[in-house]
């Protein structure tokens, strides 16, 4: 069993959304001794950019146009990530929430990944995803997002993700969030001594 744990903050233990979901890989770790865990912080991974290079390897090795040897490792790049991605059984994504939405990193990581042929189809009937696995999304928030309130309109962040891992054929999305992360500390750390609780019972049954 394999298991690809992303984070997406850059602030090492200062991150709430990291402390969340090492509890819950604790806890998962202790049940499941023999899983590997393949921990990628997409701050640190030095992601290609998705520049005229990369994409014009892209369409030339796609459709079978002659390339040169420096587009072919350019697209390379891209498909040791994607690799990797698909290598997993499960998936464990830390994820603060930033303007409303994912951090611009974790959106490159997935623009990257997210090619046609590699992590979906697409046919007479539309788009498949063509990977398979669960995942846990420990998400975390500045203020509160309750579900049908007016705020929950704006919070593009869980919205996005879990589209976008079900558009990949991820169809097993179990998530928690720590929210009001910026209330005075007394508040902040029972929420998220609450929100640690729920992640280590999810992890007891993932």
């Amino acid at each position: 069993m394999k298991v690809l744990y992303i984070q997406s903050s850059p602030r090492g233990e200062r991150s709430h959304s990291t402390h969340v979901a090492q509890a819950f890989l604790s806890e998962y770790s202790s049940k499941h001794p023999d899983t590997e865990i393949i921990t990628r912080n997409v701050f640190e991974m030095g992601l290609p950019e998705f520049d005229n290079t990369l994409v014009a390897g892209k369409y030339d090795i796609m459709h079978g146009r002659k390339h040169s040897d420096a587009l072919r490792d350019a697209w390379a790049s891209v498909e040791q990530l994607i690799e990797e991605f698909k290598s997993a059984d499960k998936y464990v994504f830390s994820v603060p929430m930033w303007n409303f939405s994912i951090p611009y990193k974790l959106k490159q990581y997935i623009d990257i990944v997210a090619q046609p042929g590699y992590t979906f189809a697409v046919g007479e009937n539309g788009y498949t995803g063509l990977v398979k696995g669960q995942a846990f999304i420990a998400y975390s928030r500045g203020g509160a997002y309750p579900v049908g309130s007016d705020a929950d309109a704006i919070n593009f962040q869980s919205k996005y993700l879990e589209f976008q891992l079900g558009f990949f054929g991820i169809d097993i999305i179990e998530t928690v969030s720590a929210e009001q992360m910026m209330s005075p500390p007394e508040n902040r750390d029972r929420i998220k001594a609450e929100v640690i609780g729920q992640a280590i019972d999810i992890a007891g049954k993932f």
